[in-house]
């Protein structure tokens, strides 16, 4: 029962779970990387929770909240919906593949090269002052097509294997690879994750690995702050979508760094 549950939450845990629910919308609508925010705030809150079950309440809210991301996006940016479709399938397929491989590598070990290449990144991203804010290359439909599948195998295949920070990696892709504006980038990013999210949330749904009363709450933040996000993304512009990139990108890096470094010596 839905009454049962919210009775044995606190007010401050709800509170808090809804106010980072909220946050993490505003960030994954402009850039990605809600997941960096929403995930931790649920293994603290809820430490006797299996995981699987958290990741499924996670899924429902970031579904909701990357889908009402996607349709504002979606009112302003012209798709090429050929291009998504083959961006979108790549990565269906091979998120399937990474999750089925990740019960075989431990994980961890990936952790020191995924901190190098966040580090490069924020450097990169840093020094190259205009990256991101006009479209900087005029591909052919067809290099489109083989780079976007490119993109879709590979960051699909780390969506599945190992997770956090995906919808970030889609927007530098986007942008470097494509050679897309940030606002256009952050607005592809939301439809593949969008459909990343369902194939994941079919899992986890027919598990019964999710909390419902808490992911319906959780959805209504957390699509508040897509709202939220996405609007001022697309009036404030590329400048912005820049400039929070590379905040969650620090962040990302802060974390993996503690994870390298100090967590296994605790």
């Amino acid at each position: 029962m839905i009454s049962d549950f919210f009775a044995d939450c606190t007010f401050s845990t709800l509170l808090i779970m809804g106010i980072l629910a909220f946050i993490a919308g505003f960030i994954d609508s402009v850039v990605g990387g809600g997941g960096l925010i929403q995930i931790p705030a649920l293994l603290i809150s809820f430490p006797s929770t299996p995981i699987a079950t958290l990741f499924g309440t996670n899924k429902i809210a970031a579904l909701a909240g990357t889908s009402v991301a996607a349709y504002h996006y979606a009112k302003k940016i012209v798709f090429d919906f050929r291009l998504l479709f083959v961006i979108s399938f790549s990565c269906f397929i091979s998120s399937f593949a990474g999750a089925r491989i990740v019960s075989l590598i431990n994980v961890n070990l990936l952790k020191p090269l995924i901190l190098f290449i966040l580090i490069a990144i924020a450097v990169y991203t840093f020094l190259k002052k205009d990256l991101g804010t006009y479209q900087s290359k005029e591909l052919s439909f067809k290099k489109q097509l083989f780079y976007g599948a490119f993109i879709g195998l590979s960051i699909g295949f780390y969506d599945g294997f190992f997770g956090p920070g995906t919808g970030s990696f889609f927007v530098l892709a986007f942008v470097v690879v494509l050679g897309f504006e940030f606002v256009q980038a952050s607005a592809y990013a939301k439809i593949v994750n969008c459909i990343t999210n369902i194939s994941a949330l079919i899992v986890f749904v027919r598990q019964g690995n999710y909390m419902l009363e808490l992911a319906l709450l959780m959805a209504a933040l957390n699509m508040t702050g897509n709202v939220a996000g996405s609007k001022l993304a697309l009036k404030k512009g590329n400048d912005f979508v820049r400039l929070i990139f590379l905040v969650v990108v620090v962040i990302m890096i802060f974390k993996y760094g503690w994870e390298v470094f100090a967590a296994p010596a605790a």
